[in-house]
């Protein structure tokens, strides 16, 4: 999995609540268990339309957010069915941070799995970063996991957060449930052997 470890990129305004993982990836596209190769399904009842045909009025077809890296959304983001090719689909994009109120469980545990981070904020902080985002199309954020910490290039936005220890650690050095048990194959060749 690729490490996360700090993250400069232009931020998608998602002003929207209780977004669930069918909108994030509709079941059509549900084909494949291969991690890759999701990104024109992201969002796709949103992102095109009918005869397929890019939505002028949705944020990732706007020419501003287009390559955005950052997304910040209403609460409840990651709702329903418990797919993992959201995150997936999020990653392929390019999108390695969501920062919303509050996270379904299953999908802000999926994300830490696949190299996204689903960052908690509270509400007042995540509106100040959607305005922000909405006046300023283009503006870049910073995330920086080492030091629990986001930021604006002229430091308005400047905020602190809490994650996980053990979770941070896994991002960081790019550790899914996989590696994870691998950092213990000695202890386990040890005991196995006893």
């Amino acid at each position: 999995m690729e490490p996360f470890v700090k993250l400069n990129g232009v931020v998608a305004p998602l002003d929207r609540v209780n977004v669930d993982t069918d909108q994030i990836i509709p079941a059509v596209y549900l084909k494949s268990i291969e991690r890759s190769g999701f990104e024109d399904a992201l969002f796709a009842a949103w992102r095109y339309n009918e005869d397929g045909s890019p939505n002028p009025d949705f944020v990732l077809n706007v020419p501003e957010y287009k390559n955005a890296t950052v997304l910040v959304a209403g609460r409840n983001f990651g709702c329903g069915y418990s797919r993992e090719h959201a995150p997936w689909a999020l990653h392929n994009y390019g999108i390695r941070c969501v920062i919303a109120p509050s996270f379904a469980d299953i999908f802000y545990n999926n994300c830490f799995k696949n190299g996204v981070l689903p960052l908690v904020l509270p509400p007042e902080q995540v509106r100040e970063i959607m305005d922000k985002a909405e006046s300023d199309p283009g503006i870049e954020l910073n995330v920086d996991l080492v030091s629990q910490r986001v930021w604006d290039e002229n430091e308005e936005i400047s905020i602190s957060f809490d994650i996980d220890a053990a979770r941070k650690d896994a991002l960081v050095n790019g550790l899914d449930d996989i590696g994870l048990t691998l950092r213990m194959e000695k202890d386990i060749g040890d005991y196995e052997s006893k």
